[in-house]
């Protein structure tokens, strides 16, 4: 069965075509820049080899069109008819309380997606382009949402609430809902399987860890507490997002420096965290490289954002009274050996302790613990694609 997810973000359309059960990766890519000069896409071939095709993508819908036409075209493609899509997969930022589970794509569903915008007016809106594209563009073949927030409904209402008014949670929906919900479910249940033990019966840590960043507390298979809350800006310090801040800090600024809402949202999602502490770079690589040349400020952010993730971990190995395994995910938590040795260290009351040798595995499923640790220390790559595909395939039915 083939099935091609897509991924559509504000100015981008990512896209992987797998053929399910057997996870065939067939192509991948993606499309940036949409609706701005110099778009162009990226593209992998079925044999590997990249290529990188540039033209004007005013739109998602247009966007859509040049990967169809990529897909199916005789130099780059590698199916023959778009008659050999069985289904698409959306990645769906916000299904609010809404959506516990993914689900195939109505207009009643639509309509439901659409009523979550005002909780997530940057996310929302493309990827509803794109389900709109898709069904403008191959009406036949079904579709189906696989949510990011819904792995998280299963946390208890004192794990989501925020101390405010409850009439504005039951007015506004202000409550924690939580992110990289298909990423923790896929590691969290890869995790369990790698390590042979039974999901249903096991406490896992899962640290979702890169330019964004969440940890997640995952008792029996289901999410109990999530670092990020009602937008993906709470928790972790990351790459270019503050994280946990005191909501005094954000009047005192908007007053001292006289900036608007639009303003605000900003300076804490795209010029905060990593970036705006060590002002060199969101990038890990390039702190790592500043720091070797004596940035202080640099040394800083990266210690702030091991400290908050060695915190979070902290306060979850409590929530969970004890837990069993820490996964480690993310293009940090997959490929960054010295931040994952060091927040294993300020873990070692836990009975934690990993194999320093192992630890210099990048990009790869591999137990760091070592036979004394009383936690099982791994790292599992994350396959958001895969679980969105899988869920697909579950839903539609496998024609093939």
């Amino acid at each position: 069965m083939k099935i091609l997810v897509l991924n559509c973000g504000s100015s981008s359309v990512k896209y992987k075509l797998l053929n399910m059960p057997s996870r065939e990766e067939l192509a991948s890519g993606g499309i940036e820049k949409v609706g701005m000069k110099g778009s162009f896409m990226k593209h992998t071939r079925p044999d590997g080899k990249k290529v990188i095709l540039e033209g004007e993508v005013l739109e998602h819908q247009i966007a859509i069109e040049y990967i169809l036409g990529v897909l199916t075209c005789e130099k780059h493609g590698c199916i023959k008819s778009l008659e050999e899509i069985d289904a698409i997969g959306h990645r769906v930022v916000h299904g609010g309380e809404r959506f516990n589970s993914s689900v195939v794509i109505t207009d009643e569903v639509i309509k439901q997606i659409e009523a979550c915008i005002d909780i997530a007016p940057l996310h929302n809106p493309p990827n509803l382009a794109g389900i709109a594209a898709i069904k403008e563009l191959l009406p036949e073949v079904p579709q189906v949402a696989v949510f990011d927030t819904a792995f998280h409904q299963t946390m208890p209402d004192y794990a989501y609430m925020y101390g405010i008014p409850y009439a504005l949670y039951k007015k506004y929906g202000i409550r924690r809902y939580g992110f990289h919900g298909t990423s923790h479910r896929y590691v969290s249940k890869r995790a369990c399987d790698f390590l042979n033990l039974d999901c249903k019966n096991t406490k896992v840590i899962t640290a979702h860890i890169g330019n964004g960043g969440s940890i997640t507390a995952v008792k029996n298979g289901k999410s109990v507490d999530t670092s990020m809350g009602f937008t993906p800006v709470e928790g972790l310090v990351m790459g270019t997002r503050s994280g946990d801040v005191d909501l005094g800090v954000i009047t005192f600024l908007q007053e001292k420096e006289m900036i608007s809402t639009a303003a605000t949202t900003t300076l804490f999602n795209k010029h905060s965290g990593v970036l705006g502490v060590s002002g060199v770079s969101s990038d890990m690589r390039d702190i790592e490289n500043a720091i070797a040349e004596g940035n202080e400020r640099a040394k800083l952010a990266l210690d702030m954002y091991e400290y908050r993730i060695k915190k979070y971990i902290g306060s979850y190995a409590a929530a969970l009274n004890g837990f069993d395994v820490l996964v480690f995910t993310g293009g940090v938590g997959e490929n960054q050996s010295v931040t994952r040795q060091r927040i294993c260290e300020g873990l070692s009351y836990l009975g934690i302790e990993i194999d320093t040798e192992k630890n210099l595995t990048r990009g790869e499923e591999i137990e760091l613990s070592t036979p004394n640790s009383k936690i099982k220390v791994v790292v599992i790559p994350t396959d958001e694609e895969y679980m969105i595909a899988a869920d697909t395939m579950e839903l539609v039915g496998n024609k093939g």
